[in-house]
């Protein structure tokens, strides 16, 4: 799927747990240096968050050779715990700055995440991304069931 923006990706999750929980895996230093990696024998070293508009997020996944991958991202909107904007490039290629839009629905303590990253430069960039977020993805539930 391609716009005038670049490619597109949309993952839909749902998640056993309140969307404050679930918001605050998004916005939490300590929670997010254990999840956002591509998979259960990658690490997150470094999770920093600065939560504001404007503020910004920075994230450093290490692989099991010990290489490491660097993303970053500036907040746009906040909305506690319903919604979150950011601006998101990787330092694989700084030149993208793409942008991550989430969306937090609780119904009866299960919460269902939208997220939405576009402006993704290239179909293989998109398609790296789709597996890259289904794994972070994967260790967020894990993460969250405890």
């Amino acid at each position: 799927m391609t716009d005038p923006a670049g490619h597109i990706l949309r993952i839909e999750r749902t998640f056993a747990a309140p969307a404050e929980a679930v918001f605050d895996a998004w916005t939490s230093p300590e929670v997010m240096r254990r999840w956002p990696h591509a998979g259960p024998d990658w690490t997150t070293p470094v999770a920093e968050v600065d939560l504001r508009v404007g503020g910004g997020v920075r994230v450093v996944m290490r692989r099991p050779d010990g290489t490491e991958v660097e993303s970053r991202a500036e907040f746009e909107l906040i909305e506690r715990p319903h919604r979150l904007v950011m601006a998101w490039t990787f330092d694989v290629e700084p030149a993208n700055r793409q942008l991550i839009e989430l969306s937090f629905v609780e119904i009866a303590g299960v919460t269902t995440v939208v997220l939405l990253n576009t402006r993704i430069s290239t179909e293989r960039r998109r398609d790296s991304q789709h597996t890259g977020w289904h794994a972070c993805l994967d260790e967020l539930e894990r993460v969250l069931s405890g």
